[in-house]
């Protein structure tokens, strides 16, 4: 409103202006040439001033206009063009749409967030509404009209291909001078915040376990150890067979708890290292020595080969990295039926880094569990036969020691795990888990 008063306050006076200079030299040609001219010459004389002055006008004022008709036309696609680019660059997906759900502006985050082209979805009604949404969309709606604007809302959008995805959704009204009222709703993708949050509930609810695990495990001890030794000492001054049977049962089952205790207070406890320099070979050969007798048990092959870790040293304590050979072996045996195989063998990576493989052809590992391997107290394995503590623990080492660790699995052919770590001497990298 004040651009238009300056407007035609700057028209008005320079017309007055231009008329004055008009009169003005008018005059003075008039009082030089036409001093002593009759009345009808006179009488022409006004009449041509009154058309010069109006033509004069005329074309000034229709100048005047035009060119502030370009200035506000410039002005005006400047603004559009602004407007454009900054709702392109929005990094949200911004949407206009109308009560009835008609959308009329689809920005570019839009299409890569959902998969729909502007030029599908405008004027069409809004596709990306899940169904058990559409009832909350609409009470946003109605909320929004009572003038509460909708802020940072988490909610479900439908891509054009795919699964329903978390968004965080705010809902604002928009519009056009007197005209009705839109909706404008901006959107932003937050997965991998959902993800990470949930992911931060998982551990905090771990660490809450692993306290109460180390406060069990230290509660259990004691009386599993007495209960443990008496059982032991009643087999040996038992007769009958059935008798003895059962005691073996019995010292079977304390044995499982008496092992699980202990992992507990290993897996809770911050457990002192003293590295040194180790032969990957000397370990690898050490800890499948030590595993043949369960092995030929269960008539499983084992086949052995560290030629290309002889004499390759890592920075490692030793005792953590025998259990993780260990883990990983008594994992394989698990696996396979009697009859199977067993590979151990070392690998160089790179220049910088050694370590070694565990293969087996078991029964392999279905793709929804491979996700958990790692995490504490999952198994895969009957109950009363795992932990659910031994990759987690593995994975601890591998992080203790700069390592990397990687699991390969399909149900039904097996599995392979690949640990390396740096060489010593050379500058360690960040833990990698792949599954």
């Amino acid at each position: 409103m004040p651009e238009k008063r300056w407007f035609w306050a700057t028209l008005t006076l320079s017309c007055i202006t231009l008329v004055s200079a008009v009169f003005a030299a008018w005059e003075v040609v008039e009082n030089r040439f036409f001093r002593y001219a009759n009345y009808v010459t006179l009488h022409y004389l006004y009449i041509t001033r009154g058309i010069a002055s109006s033509l004069l006008l005329a074309f000034w004022a229709a100048w005047f206009v035009l060119r502030q008709r370009r200035k506000s036309e410039e002005e005006l696609r400047r603004s559009r063009e602004r407007y454009r680019g900054l709702l392109e660059v929005f990094p949200g997906a911004v949407i206009l749409y109308d009560s009835s759900r008609r959308v009329l502006e689809w920005n570019a985050s839009a299409e890569r967030m959902y998969g729909y082209g502007k030029d599908e979805v405008c004027g069409s009604r809004l596709p990306v509404i899940p169904q058990a949404k559409t009832g909350e969309l609409e009470d946003f709606i109605g909320r929004v009209e009572r003038g509460e604007p909708i802020l940072d809302v988490e909610t479900m959008r439908q891509p054009k291909d795919g699964e329903a995805f978390e968004v965080q959704l705010s809902l604002l009204p928009f519009r056009e001078s007197a005209g009705p009222l839109f909706f404008l709703e901006v959107t932003s993708d937050i997965r991998e915040r959902v993800r990470w949050r949930q992911r931060m509930l998982e551990i905090e609810k771990l660490t809450s376990m692993g306290k109460m695990a180390a406060g069990t495990a230290h509660h259990l001890n004691s009386p599993l150890t007495a209960l443990l030794i008496r059982v032991q000492m009643m087999r040996q001054r038992m007769k009958e067979d059935a008798l003895a049977a059962d005691a073996a049962r019995l010292e079977e089952g304390l044995n499982f708890c008496s092992h699980f205790v202990r992992q507990l207070l290993e897996f809770t406890r911050a457990a002192s290292m003293q590295k040194s320099p180790q032969d990957v070979a000397s370990v690898v050969e050490s800890v499948t020595d030590f595993f043949l007798p369960a092995l030929r048990a269960k008539r499983v092959a084992l086949s052995v080969d560290v030629s290309l870790g002889r004499g390759r040293m890592v920075l490692a304590d030793r005792n953590l990295l025998e259990s993780l050979l260990l883990t990983l072996l008594s994992n394989a045996l698990d696996a396979v039926l009697p009859g199977g195989e067993i590979r151990v063998f070392c690998r160089q990576t790179s220049a910088g880094r050694i370590g070694f493989v565990v293969k087996d052809n078991g029964c392999g590992i279905s793709a929804a569990c491979r996700e958990r391997l790692f995490e504490p107290f999952f198994t895969t394995k009957e109950p009363g036969k795992g932990t659910g503590l031994g990759l987690a623990m593995a994975k601890n080492v591998v992080l203790e020691h700069s390592g990397t660790i990687e699991l390969e699995s399909h149900a039904g052919e097996g599995t392979t795990v690949y640990v390396d770590f740096p060489l010593a001497g050379v500058q360690p990298v960040s833990l990698k888990v792949k599954l």
